[in-house]
C-alpha cells in the first residue's frame, strides 16, 4: 500500500523560508514523478511543481525562482524548499504521486505566511 508521510510547514513571516518533506513507501520510488500541490482557502488545489525520478523539475510560474523541489531516491523522500515566501503562498500543501492509475496524497501540511 502506498503511503506518503509529510512533515514541515508552519507559520513564517513574509520573506521567510520553510521546507516540507514527504517520505514515500509502497512504491518503487525512483520510478515515480513526485508532485507538490497547494490549496488556498476557497480555491482549487493547484500544482506547485514536480520532480521526475531522474530529477527533472517543473514549477508553476507563481513559485519559479523561489521554490525548489529535490529528492533522494535512497531515502524515498522528496522535499519542497520554499524561499522568499509571500502571503499568497498561504495554503495547505500536499505531496502526490500516481501509481497504477490512482492518485495518492499526503495528509497535507499548513503553511501560513503572515506578519
Amino acid at each position: 500500500q502506498v503511503h506518503l508521510v509529510q512533515s514541515g510547514g508552519g507559520l513564517v513571516q513574509p520573506g521567510g523560508s520553510l521546507r516540507l518533506s514527504c517520505k514515500a513507501s509502497g512504491i518503487n520510488f525512483r520510478l515515480h514523478t513526485m508532485n507538490w500541490f497547494h490549496q488556498a482557502p476557497g480555491k482549487q488545489r493547484e500544482l506547485v511543481g514536480n520532480i521526475t525520478g531522474g530529477g527533472n523539475t517543473n514549477y508553476a510560474d507563481s513559485v519559479r525562482g523561489r521554490f525548489t523541489i529535490s529528492r533522494d531516491n535512497v531515502w524515498n523522500t522528496v522535499w519542497l524548499q520554499m524561499n522568499n515566501l509571500k502571503p499568497e503562498d498561504t495554503a495547505i500543501y500536499y505531496c502526490n504521486t500516481r501509481y497504477k492509475q490512482r492518485d495518492f496524497w499526503g495528509r497535507g501540511t499548513q503553511v501560513t505566511v503572515s506578519s
